[in-house]
């Protein structure tokens, strides 16, 4: 995705935002995060529907999701993903919150907070610069250990070149940024009964 495809993106800023949800007619909150991420901090009253589940059962998903829905996540980037994939299957009236929860934050607008947790985006650093850092001290004894940080530079030119992180979507698969049990069942239900999950402090 490039950032044409972010600017393209209908979106709604946290001020906005805010004055909907005090009106009485706040739209369906979803943020696609990890649950880990979620349970960190999230929008009251949001829901969340991680962008891999939803991208795989967006056809489910739409027919719960008939009025106004505002998607969030750390950045945008990932919401933006999130609104082209419903887009795609005929859901209007879909906006992206610009900036995301950070944006959301910063305003001081109102937080559900748990455990804190490392965003993603603070994964994926780690994760690369430990790889990279690594690779190179060994190289010293095993020379072609170097073309193992070459490999992951690389990586990290391709994710931001076209806005996808291949290590991203491997950590979010992992015990620690699962988090509580989210699946389409638990999803559906929610968004049938207009009811949010419980996080845990």
């Amino acid at each position: 995705m490039s950032t044409s495809d972010l600017s393209r993106a209908a979106t709604i800023d946290a001020a906005a935002l805010r004055e909907l949800i005090d009106s009485g007619r706040p739209p369906r909150l979803l943020d696609v995060r990890t649950p880990g991420e979620f349970e960190a901090v999230h929008i009251p009253g949001a829901y969340n529907v991680p962008l891999d589940l939803l991208q795989e059962h967006r056809e489910e998903l739409r027919n719960h999701l008939d009025e106004d829905v505002v998607l969030v996540c750390r950045s945008g980037a990932r919401a933006t993903k999130a609104e082209q994939t419903l887009a795609g299957v005929g859901l209007p009236n879909v906006r992206v919150l610009t900036g995301g929860i950070m944006a959301w934050q910063a305003a001081n607008a109102p937080i559900t907070q748990g455990a804190p947790r490392w965003d993603l985006e603070r994964q994926v650093r780690l994760v690369a610069g430990s790889i990279v850092g690594v690779s190179v001290l060994a190289s010293v004894f095993v020379p072609g250990l170097k073309w193992v940080a070459g490999l992951i530079g690389a990586g990290l030119t391709f994710a931001a070149l076209t806005n996808t992180c291949a290590m991203g979507m491997l950590l979010s698969r992992l015990p620690y940024n699962r988090g509580a049990s989210c699946d389409l069942d638990t999803i559906v239900g929610q968004l049938r009964t207009g009811t949010t999950a419980r996080v845990r402090s």
